[in-house]
């Protein structure tokens, strides 16, 4: 690495102020020179700065009545009326209510399922072709007589387990789905607005085959000109398929075809019972390096918090993670018909996906799962509200009333699973580093992955990784000016440790301004020892009241307390701290270990959302529901590669 002095003397050497050979004197330059050489920084802090300075707050996977799932289920709501209430209008729910988000979102992505896109309204609508087929009659007088949840499941089931009537398929190529994806289009088209808000063409690929969880929600770059090129991949033969390196073809086919540019989101690892993340074979065929490549190439990014569940870690798989348990949905598959086993975590969360992805790239050459972090909602509502005291839940029948901390949300009599509605979690978004609010600023920086999830606040974090950060470095308002320059942000990566360096770690976090305050920032970290084993560690690295809370003997911080008042569903922020900086040198580090790093921050606890409908509407919440939550961020890893 060029030293300080090196890299100075070269720089003189190019402007002309010292010949090569006296760069090579021991007395050259001198303090003069120098100074009159180098630039002067202008007086205004904020002049020619060139990074991103403000999160984005998004939902990069939410869906409306163009789903098949959400129509049956009493969503009513289209893609205008989604981008509608992100940029904050006020707009009448489906089931019949005002909603409103407490500030605008920034972008969304609008991304119903691309298979059967637009049957739903034709059902709804009794179009003949649709009666015609006996499922179809059936499932439209459900819906009639007001027994929409209960077709929606009947609908789901046949779907996921392959028993989809064939005369019902809405497939790509059809008048009736190219007209629903041409509306698709329309609606983000006319809802775009660059530097105020992004509305992104996007659709949701619905692999679920078994019922097993394999989806993953496609952002396109680029504007209705090149999207409308293409029709979106579904899973059913023969135009579709269920595996997803077939949709990365399509990816690599669109793209070829347009020269646009298109990102793939995974999601609910939890319920794919052990498939989302392969550390042996998917889908037949044994992991090698190609696989590695292609699926780093498209996919970018992991929603690793939603209404589905938690999918950072796992109690099992981090038993010395006191976070652990948090927001979980460890019942089965996603249509509850095989149960869940111990043997199938370890493939199915974000931490562990990120441990074994250090170690295949150990074996294959290329890290399979270099993936940055994003939350979302996948709410089937067409509304983005997923703050605890604001929450609309994830489908129709969800939406706020007093009976749906008593109601059963899926019921498999098969299996006795039964998931009831207070364990739909009101979770997340996506935030995003940008430098402007425009599909192409927001994408790229979805591509280089400097993004972290949310479970709902939108407190605004930074985490970067360098090898010269400094204790000092911490005291500034502007740790971004700092950070960019001296290291590289979440998402990124560092190479090759100097001799007798650590990697430090410049973290700051900041308050949500209407939420809560901070009780700590955490740094979990990842790696693969010298004898081939994945481990990981979390570390609290700054936290609230650090004065009077100390590190106990085993190295626990202490709880920060708690001050919610369940019965009135409120919280003072009379504990934790407003913002939280430090940097944090690794103390456990081997240059010669592959490893990641990435940041947790977690506020003081608050009300959750059954909290607040148990006060609302005046409703005992069943025994077990949770009534208070500890809302979190996940930065994006940055990777620390040996060589």
């Amino acid at each position: 690495m060029p030293t300080i002095e090196g890299s100075i003397l070269a720089m003189l050497t190019a402007l002309g102020l010292i010949s090569a050979a006296g760069a090579q004197d021991a007395g050259a330059p001198s303090r003069e020179q120098i100074e009159k050489a180098l630039p002067k920084p202008p007086y205004s802090p904020y002049a020619n700065r060139d990074f991103p300075t403000r999160p984005f707050f998004g939902d990069t996977h939410l869906h409306t009545s163009f789903s098949f799932d959400a129509g049956a289920f009493g969503a009513r709501l289209g893609p205008r009326d989604a981008y509608r209430f992100a940029k904050g209008e006020q707009v009448t729910a489906s089931s019949g209510q005002p909603a409103k988000l407490s500030r605008p979102l920034d972008f969304l992505v609008v991304a119903d399922h691309s298979d059967n896109m637009g049957f739903f309204p034709d059902l709804l609508g009794g179009k003949p072709e649709v009666l015609a087929d006996p499922t179809g009659r059936r499932w439209y007088d459900m819906i009639q007589s007001g027994r929409g949840a209960e077709a929606a499941i009947d609908i789901i089931f046949s779907f996921t387990q392959g028993t989809y009537p064939k005369d019902l398929i809405y497939a790509p190529g059809t008048r009736a789905y190219r007209g629903a994806w041409q509306e698709t289009i329309k609606a983000a088209e006319e809802a775009n607005d660059p530097d105020r808000f992004t509305a992104f063409i996007g659709y949701e690929w619905t692999s679920t085959t078994a019922g097993n969880n394999l989806h993953r929600n496609v952002i396109f770059r680029d504007g209705g000109d090149k999207a409308s090129q293409v029709e979106p991949f579904t899973t059913t033969p023969p135009l579709g398929s269920d595996n997803p390196a077939e949709l990365w073809k399509w990816m690599e086919a669109y793209q070829n075809k347009t020269g646009g540019s298109v990102l793939a989101i995974a999601h609910n690892g939890n319920l794919s019972n052990g498939l989302m993340f392969p550390t042996v074979e998917a889908f037949g065929q044994k992991l090698d390096r190609e696989y590695a490549e292609t699926r780093m190439r498209w996919e970018r990014l992991y929603e690793a918090t939603q209404t589905k569940g938690d999918g950072e870690t796992h109690p099992f798989l981090s038993p010395n993670d006191e976070f652990a348990n948090f927001e979980r949905w460890d019942f089965a598959n996603l249509d509850a018909s095989v149960p869940k086993t111990k043997e199938m975590l370890e493939f199915e969360y974000a931490r562990s996906a990120l441990k074994n992805g250090l170690k295949l790239g150990q074996t294959l050459g290329v890290n399979p799962y270099k993936f940055g972090l994003v939350g979302s909602s996948d709410a089937h509502t067409a509304l983005s509200a997923l703050e605890e005291d604001n929450f609309f839940g994830k489908t129709t029948p969800g939406e706020p009333s007093p009976e749906r901390l008593h109601a059963t949300f899926v019921d498999n009599p098969k299996t006795g699973i039964k998931i009831m509605d207070w364990q739909v979690s009101a979770s997340g978004y996506a935030a995003v580093w940008a430098r402007e609010n425009t599909r192409e600023a927001l994408w790229d920086a979805m591509q280089r992955r400097e993004t972290y999830a949310t479970t709902g606040p939108r407190m605004l974090v930074r985490f970067f990784g360098g090898w010269d950060f400094v204790p000092q470095d911490a005291n500034t308002r502007l740790p971004a000016q700092t950070g960019y320059t001296k290291g590289v942000p979440m998402g990124g990566e560092l190479r090759a440790a100097p001799q007798g360096k650590a990697p430090s770690f410049l973290v700051a976090a900041l308050k949500d301004p209407l939420g809560a305050n901070l009780d700590r920032y955490q740094i979990v970290k990842g790696w693969v020892s010298k004898d081939g084993n994945v481990e990981e560690k979390v570390y609290d690295v700054a936290w609230a009241d650090a004065e009077r809370r100390k590190p106990e003997a085993d190295g626990r911080l202490p709880p920060v307390g708690d001050t919610v008042d369940v019965a009135n569903a409120t919280w003072t922020n009379t504990i934790g701290a407003p913002e939280l900086a430090t940097v944090w040198t690794d103390p456990d580090f081997d240059p010669g270990q592959p490893a990641f790093y990435y940041g947790r921050v977690i506020e003081v606890p608050t009300p959750r959302w059954a909290a607040y409908d148990a006060k609302r509407f005046g409703v005992q919440p069943l025994p077990g529901t949770p009534m208070t939550v500890t809302e979190r961020a996940y930065t994006s890893p940055i990777w620390y590669t040996p060589q």
